[in-house]
């Protein structure tokens, strides 16, 4: 019975996914839609403007600043040219703040750039 229960153990710490980028938003929707490689570095933008990083890899954590980011960036871009960059910013954020997070993105190496949205339900009429 022991060899059963850890056996599903094992079997479920191996097939759940883990996302190191939890923070919470209600993101904006649209009618366009395309798969993100699982890799992907998000920088995650909260209604209260707080910018958290993660490569993708590790857990995020908060940014000080929005020059902080231009410094990670650099340095992810330097070790994966073709390393891809999410954002994921709340609905409610003023887009100043977004645009700020593209700058520091574009400035600083990133290429390949996306941001994450909600499926914009289809009316029905």
């Amino acid at each position: 019975m022991a060899d059963i229960a850890f056996l599903l153990i094992i079997f479920f710490m191996l097939t759940t996914s883990f996302s190191p980028e939890r923070t919470s938003v209600s993101l904006p929707e649209s009618e366009i839609r395309t798969e993100v490689s699982k890799d992907a570095a998000i920088v995650a933008i909260s209604s209260q403007g707080e910018i958290s990083f993660t490569d993708g890899d590790q857990p995020a954590f908060p940014l000080v600043n929005i020059a902080e980011l231009g410094q990670y960036v650099k340095t992810l871009v330097a070790a994966i040219p073709r390393k891809e960059f999410l954002i994921k910013a709340d609905r409610d954020v003023r887009y100043q703040l977004v645009d700020s997070v593209l700058e520091q993105l574009r400035t600083n190496g990133a290429r390949r750039i996306g941001l994450l949205t909600e499926r914009k339900p289809k009316e029905s009429g």
